[in-house]
């Protein structure tokens, strides 16, 4: 008699299990509480529960789809996503508090109650767009090389740079921390003594554009960052913020 066949299992199954299991901080700042500081500081004072037990490890792993999360006795459910543009100033940090009592990007957020957090970051002396939200997975894709989202600067040079120098930066160059892919530079006009130019990259790396720069024998004296993806800073005020639009989100994501 023929061998039987019998159809085995495993082509049902799954090829990859999905992870829904996170620490507990991260589960109360990824549903939008508070930073992961302030949910430690929370699960440490004991105001945390899962399934009815209080849990003072921030470590300790929970899965939000199936425990029985509360903060303060109340669940724990995602909070509205909002997502904010903030035409930073130069002089703020893009931080939440700072040591030394300097400002901070939150001190212009009057009138939002919902945490949110920054995409990326801009430096002390940098000024520009900045996308604050609760949205994780907007906030990981903006900030994902893989995602090669459009970041473009106005930067003023501390001396005048030649075409050879801008094109270094067009074709990519070598930093400390590898090269750096290609890069659209446009040069607006020079003085006497600087070099004002556009640059548009599809990296985050901290401090990238300034080290570009010196890594061609000047500074930057002047950033600024004009567009972020499809959007641009328009009319919005240095220090103002407003409310992103759906499709501004939708454009962002894609």
């Amino acid at each position: 008699m023929p061998a039987t066949r019998h159809k085995t299992a495993s082509r049902s199954r799954p090829l990859h299990k999905v992870v829904r299991r996170h620490t507990l901080d991260r589960v109360l700042s990824k549903a939008g509480f508070g930073s992961r500081t302030d949910a430690r500081s929370w699960i440490g004072a004991g105001r945390v529960t899962v399934n009815g037990k209080k849990v003072q490890s921030p470590d300790a792993w929970v899965d939000p789809a199936e425990d029985n999360v509360r903060l303060d006795g109340k669940p724990i459910t995602a909070r509205k996503k909002v997502y904010l543009l903030l035409y930073k100033p130069k002089g703020y940090l893009t931080t939440h508090r700072d040591p030394e009592g300097r400002p901070t990007v939150y001190d212009l957020l009057e009138g939002i109650d919902a945490w949110v957090v920054p995409v990326g970051r801009l430096d002390q002396d940098t000024t520009g767009l900045l996308v604050l939200t609760n949205d994780t997975e907007l906030g990981d894709h903006l900030t994902s090389p893989k995602s090669k989202v459009r970041k473009t600067y106005l930067v003023k040079a501390s001396q005048r740079l030649d075409e050879d120098q801008l094109n270094t930066l067009r074709a990519g160059m070598e930093l400390s921390d590898g090269p750096t892919r290609r890069a659209e530079v446009t040069r607006i006009r020079d003085s006497e003594k600087y070099t004002f130019f556009e640059i548009t990259i599809t990296e985050g790396r901290n401090r990238q554009v300034r080290r570009m720069v010196e890594a061609l024998g000047a500074k930057v004296l002047k950033l600024v960052r004009t567009r972020i993806g499809p959007i641009a800073i328009g009319d919005l005020e240095i220090g103002k913020y407003r409310l992103l639009t759906s499709e501004e989100v939708r454009g962002l994501a894609s």
